[in-house]
């Protein structure tokens, strides 16, 4: 039986694949695009102009203007928009906000940071907390919300398809995700929720530890573990996005936790100060409370300090067993340490290298520490939000209203 192809969905390939080709490319004439996509000469040119007409590409002067013409027709220069819309991505950790606008080409035009604290995280003042963040951000790059193509928010809580987050014994999900994606749908043409160490390893896996590699497990290891799973290219979810789930660490010898390593670190200094198994001479013991985290013990082991040496190697057998656990779970061929200070990714690594051999049966992937740092799930959301925004802003110019671009454009 033969299919027919109808004319609106060949218009639309042919769309598709002339913005594809722009998104990436510089400056473009006619014929660029046309050998690059395989279409036509008129039907190239028929949907340049019609992109130009959404406001998604620029037309520039000819090449005659610009020195390059040597004979015959001038050709017709053209270049993607990137300032026709902006994208936005958010992290909404549980005791900080990161936000970054971004252009279409994802090059980052504000970034900006605030605290939150576990003491004020009720569903409504979350979601004042986020509306807040977004909207200052913009204002600080001069755009309002009807600039906003994409927005991505990174939360620390399963996420389905939808955007939701399953119900949690304490409430605690459903408090870092608060019903977003209905609050920034609200004003947003293009909206994902997405699990927070899932944005980690998109952040990885594009630019990077984990570039070019399709099977991989991104940790994060700061105040809460997190896991995001990559296998054959495809980031897992599950039916309730609780893939990579860290709850089962509870139970797991040698972890006994969910909690971050950089947090667990600072955990283990107090208890073996409380204990009194600290020697009275550690640098640990100068350290006033407030100034006694995970990133401190790490600097005072790097310095040398025995009893920071010694909870930095606790640290890197859990991580070893974690990585273990993920590797007979998934396969990787690579774990990236993140989510932390680089050099306290790096040294962390390091301590777990000597035992993780021991943990599988299957050959042991590759341990790497990120080179991200602390904004990579904001990172993550800023490429999930541009990738959102490159498959799905067609959509939003095939409507009657042609929202988003009319906005735009």
């Amino acid at each position: 039986m033969s299919h027919t192809i109808s004319p609106t969905a060949v218009r639309r390939t042919s769309l598709g694949g002339v913005l594809s080709y722009a998104w990436d490319a510089e400056v473009f004439t006619a014929s660029d695009a046309m050998a690059a996509v395989g279409l036509t000469r008129s039907t190239t040119i028929d949907v340049i102009e019609e992109l130009v007409e959404i406001g998604l590409l620029d037309e520039l002067e000819n090449a005659r203007a610009v020195g390059d013409y040597r004979k015959g027709r001038p050709a017709r220069r053209f270049r993607l928009r990137a300032d026709a819309a902006v994208v936005v991505g958010i992290d909404l950790a549980p005791d900080h906000i990161l936000t970054v606008v971004a252009n279409l080409r994802g090059e980052v035009l504000v970034r900006r940071a605030s605290h939150t604290d576990l003491a004020h995280d009720s569903p409504a003042e979350r979601r004042d907390a986020a509306a807040a963040a977004v909207d200052d951000a913009l204002l600080a790059a001069g755009r309002t919300r009807a600039d906003v193509l994409s927005l991505c928010a990174g939360v620390p809580a399963p996420v389905d398809a939808s955007g939701s987050s399953p119900a949690h014994r304490n409430g605690f999900w459903r408090r870092m995700n608060p019903d977003l994606s209905e609050m920034f749908g609200a004003w947003a043409p293009i909206v994902r929720v997405i699990n927070d160490a899932s944005l980690a390893a998109v952040a990885e896996g594009s630019v990077g530890a984990a570039a070019g590699v399709r099977d991989h497990v991104t940790l994060l290891c700061g105040r809460f573990l997190g896991a995001g799973v990559v296998v054959d290219g495809n980031l897992l979810r599950g039916a309730h996005g609780g893939v990579g789930e860290m709850v089962a660490f509870d139970h797991v010898a040698g972890v006994g936790g969910a909690g971050g390593l950089s947090e667990r670190a600072a955990e283990w200094a107090r208890e073996s100060i409380a204990a009194g198994t600290v020697s009275p001479d550690s640098a640990l013991m100068a350290l006033p409370p407030s100034e006694l985290t995970g990133a401190a013990v790490f600097r005072l082991a790097r310095e040398g300090d025995a009893d920071a040496a010694r909870i930095v190697e606790r640290a890197g057998h859990a991580l070893s067993v974690i990585t273990g656990v993920m590797g007979s779970l998934f396969d990787p061929r690579r774990v990236v340490v993140s989510g932390i200070d680089p050099v306290d990714a790096a040294q962390l690594v390091a301590a777990a290298r000597e035992s993780l051999p021991l943990e599988l049966d299957l050959p042991a992937p590759e341990l790497v520490a990120s080179r991200l740092g602390l904004d990579v799930i904001c990172t993550g959301a800023v490429s999930a939000a541009l990738d959102a925004a490159r498959s799905g802003v067609l959509d939003l110019a095939d409507e009657p209203r042609r929202t988003a671009l009319q906005r735009v454009g």
